[in-house]
């Protein structure tokens, strides 16, 4: 099976109610949207087919994510800008290609199918690899090199802070005791350690190793750091009337989204002001209740919809200068 046919296969989460949600800002001539985590491009693929007038703005900071997304997205080549960045890069990529703003931004959060599927890349718990980790393969920060380089005070940290880890602590000294005599260098080794670690009373809590991978992957992709910079900068990219969706897959994410979204969609008048000036309206208006989460059918469908949340918002008016 080729490549760009074992990517006909990954089905992309959630994809008709985001072609829903951001319709509407899509339908004029001239739209653009920002695929702001293109991965293998089956979101875009879909919107390109489906507005045969807008134009696609693709991020990825995965150089073969791009490689196999630009395969996929030929037929569209001279409606698509595709850009090597991480997604807080956009207010850049933007400037380069002479937008001032866009009608659509979607991000689908966390680490893509190929990531997973690839076993070379160390994203899963489940298959013996080196401990990479990377979704850029051209950073220079791996799994490997903070086991191997972080005290155990940081690991502890980010065990607790990225995974939500109750045993970070027992975790870490493992670790760095283990560490003194053989290298934790592979997904086998790391889950051994973190198996044995782990007291027998916990051990059908589920696998001890999920956490401690999602905090490793968080900690050397900056995940937290890059989406707090993204959202802000997505938002004020936004014309009016353009929308933003957002997949999330872990809470600490999807944290993010929730609280920018909702600092920008409630009035910042001082309380008592009799009437609201326009400087105080509300930016955006959410389109969705909460956060949405996938359908039961979804799911079946698609297993890895299972812990999505989605928001989805439109830009009301610009801010105040």
């Amino acid at each position: 099976m080729t490549e760009a046919a074992n990517d006909s296969l990954h089905v992309p989460v959630l994809l008709e109610r985001c072609l829903e949600l951001l319709g509407p800002a899509l339908a004029s001539p001239g739209a653009v949207l920002v695929d702001g985590t293109l991965g293998l491009g089956g979101h875009a693929e879909a919107f390109l087919r489906r507005f045969p007038e807008l134009t696609l703005v693709g991020i990825d900071r995965d150089p073969e994510a791009l490689r196999l997304a630009g395969e996929r997205l030929r037929p569209f080549a001279g409606r698509t800008h595709l850009v090597h960045a991480v997604s807080d890069a956009l207010p850049t990529v933007l400037a380069d290609l002479g937008l001032a703003g866009v009608s659509g931004i979607l991000y689908d959060l966390g680490v893509s199918s190929m990531q997973l599927d690839r076993v070379d890349r160390g994203f899963s718990y489940a298959r013996d690899a080196a401990l990479d980790m990377r979704m850029d393969s051209t950073a220079p920060l791996t799994a490997a090199r903070i086991l191997a380089e972080y005290d155990e005070a940081s690991l502890r940290r980010i065990f607790q802070e990225y995974g939500e880890e109750k045993l970070a602590a027992r975790y870490a000294r493992a670790i760095v005791r283990v560490r003194v005599d053989t290298p934790v260098e592979t997904s086998a080794q790391l889950v051994d350690l973190l198996q044995d670690a782990t007291p027998a009373a916990l051990r059908n809590a589920g696998h001890p190793a999920k956490r401690v991978f999602q905090a490793l992957r968080v900690e050397v992709n900056a995940e937290l750091d890059v989406l707090a910079r993204t959202i802000p900068a997505a938002l004020d990219a936004l014309e009016v009337g353009g929308r933003i969706v957002v997949l999330a897959y872990q809470s600490l994410e999807d944290r993010i989204v929730k609280r920018e979204f909702a600092a920008r969609s409630v009035s910042t008048a001082p309380r008592g002001l009799p009437v609201e000036l326009p400087e105080h309206a509300p930016e955006l208006k959410l389109l969705v209740r909460g956060a949405e989460l996938a359908t039961d059918e979804e799911k079946s469908r698609n297993p890895r919809s299972t812990p999505v949340r989605l928001r989805a918002a439109e830009r009301t008016r610009k801010a105040a200068a």
